[in-house]
């Protein structure tokens, strides 16, 4: 066995990677699996996360997926589970958070038993839950451009709700001002809620005090269900047993080379912003249209041939951002499962050409085109580097498409990080920060 403290199973790949950056930040050597290994986990580490594409799919598929990724997580002796979830809480009303936690709990306590929070509060990246309700900067849920995803537009901030729609196991709330009075009083409010027949309960979170706070009092818990920001707390526990050292360093990478290169698939607000700042930079850009793709015209050749020669000279952006208005549009047209399709197929295909003429610095945003492009370069582990905002770290991972040589990957939320992101992340790369 390897003697991991926390397993993890995260429903897509930049949500895997935000995890796994906050983990590493807080001293746990941890490393990111893409899908459920065939053998043991590496030996020399303290965490390790499994990433899924399992956010927008079908929920028995979700719950099929997140347990034999349980399954795995049992069999290397993990002490605790995670189910990470984006701290956007995206799911329709049909799931996924709801049936996994609920699939998760099942096999861990069994039908119908078992007690876990559901908490995606990240305040660092400006997500906060209060009275129940989730907030993304001064705005609900619901006002926010979440609303408008293709995928999984959020129009209900509150979470009791949205959570109590998808599960079977009843929903009730740990408001502010118990966690304001620490993880006894917390630990008291798990107790109550239990005794009423509650088997996930949505905590309030507005800052990171708060999130050492409950992460206290998760301590033992068996499963634990949040989007990134509770791992800020967990570390903790683990440190005061002595087990993880005080001031260890766990986000070294090798040094970086090669060419440099962005893809985009993400329609999120912040997204918009980053290729809008990368455009007034006058770096170049090359926008993708998905009714060219469905009209079976060559875009993937088109994009390789504009690029490779330009690589030589400087960074590139390829796009698929469009506004929300293109986005409906499109999906009109050719239905929102197909359109997606298509550009994820694309920029795929896209990155491993990139890859092939001698990308060794991409950075991706979007968490299904991450998954994608991840699947799409066979990368099977990613080694957690420096945090270049909030959630979104460098990795080194190997591919087949470059054996022998380290390709540095960063795979950003469509939502997360700030709006000169892209040039940021090249530049802390090429520079002494990994």
């Amino acid at each position: 066995m390897s003697g991991l403290l926390l397993g993890c199973i995260a429903d897509d790949f930049t949500g895997a990677t935000d995890l796994a950056n906050n983990l590493v930040r807080a001293g746990m050597r941890t490393v990111q699996v893409n899908g459920v290994p065939a053998g043991e986990a590496p030996t020399g580490v303290d965490a390790i996360v499994v990433a899924l594409k399992s956010r927008t799919i079908r929920p028995a598929d979700a719950v099929a997926q997140s347990l034999a990724a349980l399954r795995w997580l049992q069999a290397q002796g993990v002490e605790q589970v995670y189910f990470k979830y984006c701290s956007t809480f995206d799911s329709t009303p049909a799931g996924n958070i709801g049936p996994v936690a609920d699939a998760l709990l099942d096999a861990l306590h069994g039908p119908g038993q078992g007690f876990s929070i559901a908490c995606p509060a990240f305040p660092e990246n400006q997500r906060t839950v209060f009275k129940g309700h989730l907030f993304v900067g001064d705005l609900l849920l619901s006002d926010s451009g979440m609303r408008h995803h293709p995928l999984t537009p959020m129009t209900d901030a509150n979470l009791v709700r949205v959570l109590q729609a998808q599960a079977r196991r009843k929903v009730g709330l740990v408001a502010q001002d118990v966690v304001q009075r620490g993880p006894a009083a917390i630990r008291e409010r798990f107790a109550a809620l239990q005794a009423e027949g509650v088997g996930l309960a949505v905590v309030d979170a507005i800052s990171n005090e708060d999130l050492m706070r409950i992460g206290e009092a998760l301590a033992g818990m068996p499963l634990v269900t949040a989007g990134s920001g509770i791992a800020i707390g967990l570390p903790q526990n683990w440190r005061a047993r002595g087990l993880l050292p005080e001031g260890r360093r766990a986000d070294a990478l090798p040094a970086a080379g090669g060419a440099q290169a962005v893809l985009s698939g993400s329609c999120s607000t912040a997204t918009h912003a980053q290729v809008a700042d990368w455009r007034a930079r006058g770096l170049p850009v090359f926008t993708i249209d998905p009714l060219a793709l469905a009209h079976g015209e060559r875009v993937v050749e088109a994009v390789l041939e504009w690029a490779t020669p330009l690589l030589a000279r400087g960074p590139v952006l390829v796009s698929a951002t469009a506004e929300p208005a293109v986005v409906k549009a499109v999906q009109a047209e050719l239905g929102a499962e197909r359109a997606g399709t298509l550009v994820e197929e694309a920029l795929s295909g896209i990155a491993r050409g990139l890859v092939r003429a001698g990308v060794r610095q991409l950075v991706v945003a979007g968490g299904e085109t991450s998954g994608a492009v991840v699947q799409a370069l066979g990368v099977t582990r990613m080694a957690i580097g420096p945090q270049i905002d909030p959630g979104v770290p460098w990795t080194g991972v190997e591919s087949p498409l470059c054996p022998g040589e380290l390709l540095h990957l960063a795979l950003k939320s469509g939502n997360f990080g700030s709006t000169d992101f892209f040039s940021k992340a090249l530049r802390l790369l090429a520079g002494a920060g990994a």
